[in-house]
């Protein structure tokens, strides 16, 4: 491994060959996929916390704040910002008082079917350029770097 290192800093140092670089012009390109696609008042980060009530259902702010990988001041401002626009609901937790539970509001929950097929679509259009081949390598790969 260290040899590898070794050999890899006496090569040139191009940007357009580093991981850093080339996932956030992916970032940048998925991002302008999912402003023109997604509804004007929602942001990735708020589609991300709905889908993760969507798919774990009710739970805490920290709870979902680690399943949304978000620490605990942006998971808060997303979700403060979900329950203004009636999204989301609090309630006090029944097993532990000083603890709310999030869910989706039942006003919000019979927009999630088509916010989630928009979700598809947007995925789909990031990943067009590639085969399908290519996207499920590409997507094993991301997840296993994002865990190491």
């Amino acid at each position: 491994m260290a040899e590898a290192l070794d050999a890899s800093l006496d090569k040139p140092y191009r940007l357009d060959e580093q991981i850093g670089f080339l996932l956030r012009l992916a970032g940048q390109r998925h991002t302008a996929i999912f402003q023109d696609m997604a509804p004007d008042d929602l942001t990735p980060t708020q589609f991300a916390t709905l889908a993760r009530l969507a798919e774990f259902g009710d739970c805490s702010q920290n709870e979902l704040g680690r399943r949304t990988a978000m620490d605990v001041a942006t998971i808060k401002g997303v979700v403060d910002r979900l329950r203004a626009k009636g999204f989301v609901t609090a309630a006090a937790d029944p097993d532990d008082k000083r603890r709310s539970t999030l869910s989706l509001s039942p006003d919000f929950a019979p927009s999630l079917p088509a916010l989630l097929k928009t979700g598809h679509a947007i995925s789909e259009a990031t990943l067009a350029p590639l085969t399908p081949a290519e996207r499920k390598t590409l997507l094993q790969l991301l997840a296993k770097i994002s865990v190491a």
